[in-house]
């Protein structure tokens, strides 16, 4: 029997340095499909953009559980790099991965995936794309690459097309 969807996605923010542009692309596309999207990150205040957008987040990295949610999804921007040795948040990713959920990952973010070891072939923003590579991912040069049950994406410009590929994965 397949489990039964939430109508739920959790968002992971950095806490500085967001790109702004891929959450609300995200968010919007979310929440115009009907979605309900949640925000987590590990600051306890608001998270900040790269253009001075504050963002609460609804709920603490020690309260996830990935049976709550219909998929996941890291927000990239130059702050995201600060987490890609973050073990919290990699036992997170991991969770969603061991559940069989969509992952989708953007811009800087996808550096996260794969110090968790999730990813086997990604893209990602092209200034960390030797990052990618030197974690022993298969680098593709595509906007979108979508492997086995995680989406990656390179960055603000791909973003409406990976809130698309992302929810078309999660509600297939």
């Amino acid at each position: 029997m397949q489990n039964q969807k939430k109508n739920s996605v959790l968002i992971f923010l950095p806490a500085e340095d967001l790109n702004e542009t891929e959450y609300l692309t995200v968010k919007n596309y979310f929440v115009s499909k009907g979605k309900k999207v949640f925000i987590t990150s590990d600051d306890h205040t608001f998270c900040s953009g790269n253009k001075r957008l504050k963002v609460k987040s609804d709920v603490s990295f020690f309260n996830i559980n990935e049976k709550n949610f219909d998929g996941f999804i890291l927000i990239g921007g130059q702050g995201s790099r600060n987490y890609k040795t973050n073990s919290t948040l990699q036992k997170i990713a991991v969770k969603f991965n061991d559940s069989k959920k969509t992952i989708g990952a953007i811009c800087s973010a996808p550096l996260i995936l794969a110090s968790a070891g999730l990813l086997k072939q990604a893209t990602c923003f092209s200034e960390v794309r030797n990052e990618l590579i030197a974690s022993g991912v298969d680098y593709k040069d595509f906007p979108i690459v979508v492997d086995r049950n995680i989406v990656t994406a390179e960055g603000p410009n791909t973003a409406g097309r990976f809130s698309e590929t992302v929810f078309h994965s999660i509600y297939k």
